[in-house]
């Protein structure tokens, strides 16, 4: 029967193709000999059954089982949607503060916190380096003093707080506990997520401050810690939304994230942990791009791999440590400064195909982040793109709508045979910490970053409102918002009233322990962080003694 029914899908094939599609194509050709993804994945006409066949029980299964292509939850958005951020943070504590406030009465059901480059890099509001650099991309948190004014009233029992922090990432997270303690909040009841994805920055975005090894010991300090005191905490969000936006595709997205993830399972499986423990506490971070149906495949082809890596490479045997579960944010590289209305469109399709590919949360950029940090009007129809895809599309009343159409089931196993080329290449070349070392992760984004901008200066790329469809010269859009340049000074200046006020003799005592435990190779060092921004420490002091004992990074020449 089965046979019998392929033979007659094929020769029905047959005499469409002639009677047709052929007489067709001589009047009118199609817009190009071949069509493709960006990851250079050939699109086909049309697909049959024939052509895409799928082991339902070995590749797809049911929500919320194994291999959990179809998603990691049974129910998905039938049972809640999705957590709602808004990736914000800018000037001083207290005007990142006011914004959050507004967004969770906007509705928004989790912060994002940006930080501001000073911070990312481990100095304080006061250093030299910190210069003009104050407030601009993020907020400013120097000490405990900051940390205690950007969640004020902010009840962190009820908020879960994603923080895009990494090498400071243990001392930023040690405020948030501090701040949490101070709240009365048990750690039982912390949630979020730390970013603390160190690999990523000497791969795409160069917030690094110390060498890998040294770094890695931090990452895995925070999944010690987490482990035996903040269950609920997300550990680490393993990121290829920064990879992508440093100018890969999507399949070295996900391979070169994947990668880094399986550096640190092996790095905490080394120090001991238990991965059918911290497995559970992994997350992810990846980006929404253009090409719709390639991005839902992107995450579907990820949760694939990842449970196999997890089951197979490391012998997980508890399903929720298999489980790939993301956020995502809209791709920022795809805003354009022209035109800035057309963003608002660009995310609406980025972040329905987050949605349909099964995120767990989801920020949408502002339709004026090409130009300067969103206003809060641009927010607001940010927020509110994510509110209409809930409740008025219908899309997340079913759970993995697009599965068994032959074109995503295709391009789903194409995305996950490529990824895992890459990641079989990476692991000869000794994997991912030795992959960055020698610039093959570095070379492989440059080069495709290279021929993505030759397809847009050529044409062969169109970006609406850019190089086709233009205006002509177009005026900025009013409302724009702008960092007060006094933002640096008021900061400096509680900096400096917290040093003065603070007791000196523990300050120097907490930087002393500090200092001894990072000389010790096995010590734990975030019980003495937390000492540390409880007497007020620093974040730049704390990292002085951290750069003292472990050296600062610098890339190898030619990458």
């Amino acid at each position: 029967m089965k046979d019998m029914i392929e033979n007659n899908l094929t020769e029905e094939r047959k005499r469409w193709h002639n009677e047709v599609l052929a007489p067709l194509l001589e009047k009118a050709p199609e817009r190009q000999e071949s069509f493709q993804t960006p990851s250079g994945i050939p699109v086909p006409r049309l697909l049959m059954p024939l052509e895409v066949p799928v082991d339902y029980a070995a590749d797809l299964g049911f929500p919320g089982q194994y291999p959990f292509t179809r998603g990691v939850q049974p129910t998905m958005y039938r049972g809640r949607f999705w957590t709602m951020r808004q990736y914000a943070g800018y000037a001083t504590a207290e005007e990142s503060n006011a914004r959050y406030r507004y967004l969770l009465e906007q509705g928004q059901t989790g912060l994002s916190v940006a930080f501001d480059l000073p911070t990312q890099l481990g100095y304080d509001s006061d250093h030299p380096l910190a210069a003009g650099e104050v407030g601009k991309v993020g907020v400013a948190i120097s000490s405990l003093a900051d940390m205690e004014v950007l969640l004020r009233g902010i009840p962190l029992d009820k908020v879960s707080v994603s923080m895009t922090i990494n090498a400071p990432a243990a001392v930023i997270w040690a405020m948030v506990i501090a701040v949490a303690e101070k709240q009365g909040v048990p750690a039982i009841k912390l949630r979020g997520t730390v970013q603390n994805d160190i690999l990523k920055e000497y791969v795409a975005r160069g917030t690094y401050i110390f060498p890998p090894q040294p770094s890695l010991r931090l990452t895995v300090d925070i999944f010690r810690y987490a482990a035996d005191n903040i269950p609920h905490w997300n550990i680490i969000s393993v990121s290829g939304y920064h990879i992508r936006e440093a100018g890969s595709n999507a399949v070295q997205e996900i391979a070169f994230t994947l990668s880094n993830a399986i550096a640190y399972v092996q790095a905490a499986i080394d120090a001991g942990l238990d991965v059918n423990c911290f497995g559970k506490r992994i997350s992810f971070f990846f980006n929404a791009h253009n090409n719709f149906f390639e991005e839902i495949a992107k995450y579907r082809a990820a949760r694939r791999i990842w449970a196999r890596i997890m089951k197979e490479r490391f012998g997980v045997t508890e399903p929720q440590a298999m489980k790939l579960r993301f956020h995502t944010q809209t791709a920022g590289s795809t805003l354009t400064a022209q035109q800035v209305q057309n963003n608002v469109v660009r995310v609406t399709l980025q972040a329905l195909a987050a949605v349909l590919g099964g995120t767990q949360s989801l920020h949408t950029n502002s339709m004026d982040e090409a130009l300067a940090l969103p206003s809060e009007e641009s927010v607001q129809v940010a927020l509110r793109t994510q509110q209409i895809i809930a409740y008025e599309s219908g899309v997340p009343d079913t759970v993995d709508p697009l599965a068994g159409s032959y074109f995503v089931e295709r391009l789903t196993d194409e995305m996950e045979a490529r990824a895992l080329a890459y990641i079989k290449q990476i692991d000869a070349i000794g994997g991912a910490l030795r992959a960055i070392e020698t610039g093959f992760m570095q070379r492989e984004i440059q080069e495709a970053a290279y021929r993505a901008q030759q397809a847009v200066e050529s044409g062969r790329q169109v970006i609406v409102g850019v190089n086709r469809f233009r205006n002509g010269q177009e005026p900025p859009p009013p409302g724009l918002l702008r960092v007060d340049p006094s933002a640096q000074q008021r900061q400096v200046e509680r900096l400096r009233a917290v040093k003065a006020q603070r007791d000196k003799k523990a300050v120097r005592q907490a930087l002393a322990a500090i200092e001894m435990a990072a000389k010790e190779e096995n010590a734990s060092l975030m019980p003495h962080f937390l000492r540390a921004v409880r007497v007020y420490v620093t974040l730049g002091e704390i990292h002085d003694v951290l750069r003292k004992v472990f050296g600062e990074y610098s890339p190898p020449t030619g990458i």
